[in-house]
């Protein structure tokens, strides 16, 4: 199931995206606190904006440095540095990017995102999967000149420094830990990677995330980007596409 967070000209809807077609069923309710239900609308996809698919109610929790070309045995894994951005940041496609005043050096990085669903507080790995909604696609913009000399906060948490969507992917059978990750700028080619290069996976970070800080309902883990990001900059349009997920889109503009 893909359940998406849209506007059709009022308030914000949650719906389930129809398998094989481009109709949206509204649901009552939020996917994160209550039980939904069909609301009995049905919506266009190409009539309604996306919105992001979740507005984090704490944080979007980050992860660095966890892909690696060659495997590493468990024995031999470092801890992955760990950041916060805050639900300030996050916007939906084709919401702007907007590089900020201060910087001229700002980086996409897309990567995997797991949405989480239930209170965790030092879940065991064999738990993890429990504490997981979904997944959807996340790019973790950086300011990359503010990232030098001292706390990642201000290079990782401008606001628009975290586009989320298109939706999230809710499926039991889909191989997390084994989906391609493409990016593009303009077009052209950055991001060829596997969630297989993940030196931590994704039930793992839940777990070590969840025995740093309390996660909440509607966190957002950002998963960590593999090789082949780059600068983006005004005019371009960037776009991130996993595979069993789907495509996120944004261009970029300056304050």
């Amino acid at each position: 199931m893909r359940i998406a967070r849209f506007s059709d000209g009022t308030n914000p809807v949650y719906g389930a995206l129809e398998e094989g077609s481009n109709r949206i069923v509204g649901l009552k309710g939020d996917p994160l606190f209550s039980p939904v239900e069909p609301s009995g609308q049905i919506y266009e996809l190409d009539e309604v904006r996306l919105l992001s698919p979740v507005i984090p109610r704490s944080k979007v929790v980050g992860i660095g440095n966890n892909y690696s070309d060659t495997p590493i045995p468990p024995e031999e894994r470092k801890e992955p540095p760990i950041f916060i951005k805050p639900n300030t940041c996050v916007i939906g496609p084709d919401d702007p990017i907007v590089i900020p005043a201060w910087s001229d050096d700002v980086i996409f990085e897309g990567e995997l995102a797991i949405v989480i669903k239930s209170l965790a507080k030092d879940v065991s790995l064999k738990d993890a999967p429990h504490m997981i909604l979904g997944y959807t696609v996340a790019n973790d913009a950086t300011a990359r000149d503010a990232m030098t000399g001292g706390p990642w906060a201000r290079g990782k948490s401008f606001d628009t420094a975290c586009p989320l969507g298109p939706w999230i992917t809710v499926d039991p059978e889909l191989d997390v830990d084994n989906l391609s990750i493409c990016s593009f700028v303009n077009g052209e080619p950055g991001q060829d990677g596997c969630t297989s290069d993940m030196i931590w996976k994704a039930y793992e970070l839940v777990s070590y995330a969840s025995h740093q800080m309390t996660l909440l309902p509607g966190d957002v883990i950002v998963t960590g980007a593999p090789a082949g990001c780059g600068r983006i900059d005004v005019g371009d349009r960037v776009e991130i596409e996993i595979e069993g997920i789907g495509r996120l889109s944004n261009p970029v503009v300056r304050a």
